[in-house]
């Protein structure tokens, strides 16, 4: 999944959001697959971006690109360009789930 686009000077990212419990800002985990130059396995590193999101519009789930910029504090970095896939929200009614539980 991790894909990494030069477009000029600036470095593309697209992850998963994993967390928005800041105010405008979201935590990016960017997957990486290579493979170990020894073992000749495949490995999986996973690093956690935080990234600047203006309008508040990413949900943990979604799939969203990530742009360089200059720094915006001790750890923001990038900044949020795009959400490219919504993550699935469930949601169920709350009588429908008393009825199941007390039949």
């Amino acid at each position: 999944m991790a894909e990494e686009i030069i477009t000029g000077n600036k470095t593309e990212k697209v992850g998963e959001v994993v967390s928005t419990k800041m105010t405008k800002t979201i935590v990016v985990q960017v997957t990486n697959r290579s493979s170990h130059p020894l073992y000749k396995r495949i490995i999986t590193k996973r690093t956690k971006f935080y990234a600047h999101d203006e309008a508040q519009t990413a949900k943990p789930g979604d799939i969203v690109r990530i742009v360089e910029c200059r720094p915006l504090s001790k750890l923001k970095r990038w900044n949020l360009k795009d959400v490219v896939r919504r993550a699935v929200q469930v949601s169920i009614d709350p009588k429908e789930a008393a009825e199941r539980l007390n039949p």
